[in-house]
């Protein structure tokens, strides 16, 4: 399949109330590690098989807590081009996330808000 889901993430106002509701109610494995550049705490969501995630603290966008669904692609900025070309915003240009990946967040004509991720490590 083609550009699939590749990582579910929660944006939320109070992450050790989110640990603990989510990995009683799931039984998730939840691994915390430090955010590239000192920004705080992200917490791996380890599934074993699937599409896993993160969780992470935010306190400076105004969202609401949510969930963030994130599509792999070979080229992240020509996806974004091409997206901003078919009528979405682009609300987080291109960036990039330590030595992972880069990404970019966008809002597609309906509203609808999407992330796309391009990983810098082989598979393997």
């Amino acid at each position: 399949m083609a550009n699939p889901f590749v990582h579910v993430e929660l944006h939320t106002k109070d992450l050790p109330k989110a640990r603990e509701f989510y990995g009683g109610l799931f039984g998730w494995n939840l691994e915390d590690m430090p955010m590239p550049g000192g920004g705080g705490t992200y917490t791996m969501i380890n599934v074993g098989e699937g599409t896993g995630g993160g969780m992470m603290t935010d306190n400076f966008s105004g969202a609401p807590p949510h969930w963030m669904a994130y599509v792999g692609v070979d080229d992240v900025r020509a996806k974004t081009a091409r997206a901003r070309e078919l009528g979405a915003t682009v609300l987080q240009d291109v960036m990039s996330v330590g030595d992972f990946g880069l990404m970019s967040v966008i809002q597609d004509p309906t509203g609808a808000v999407l992330a796309m991720w391009q990983s810098l490590r082989s598979a393997g």
